[in-house]
């Protein structure tokens, strides 16, 4: 799904020890074409407030009634700064709907060498 999809809505999940209810964007997207990155972070990011403001997200995952909503952002690739600007804007956007934007960088597993066969 990830930005491929900016019309899905990737992942929900209440967060465990927390009061949060966690809808996380999977960005998996390098950012050697920032404005195409952009366009599609900001498509996803947009689908996921009409998500909450319809009211789809109580429909669909009913676990997620009373408690604060996040939108986690997991990229593989760290943020550039016209990326930490799109995602501090749509926070500022988004505090009317009581929603909070979260990033984090996860490059994924480490790969290890390939050593040849084993017997």
């Amino acid at each position: 799904m990830a930005l491929d999809k900016t019309d899905v809505v990737d992942f929900v999940g209440i967060e465990k020890g927390s009061e949060f209810a966690a809808l996380t964007i999977a960005d998996s997207w390098d950012w050697r074409d920032e404005r195409t990155h952009l366009l599609a972070l900001q498509a996803k990011l947009n689908a996921y407030f009409k998500f909450i403001e319809s009211g789809q997200i109580w429909e669909s995952y009913p676990e997620a009634v009373g408690r604060q909503l996040v939108i986690d952002v997991i990229g593989r690739f760290p943020l550039p700064q016209i990326g930490i600007d799109l995602l501090k804007n749509a926070s500022d956007t988004c505090k009317v709907l009581g929603v909070r934007i979260r990033y984090s960088h996860y490059p994924g597993p480490q790969e290890q060498p390939n050593c040849g066969p084993t017997k």
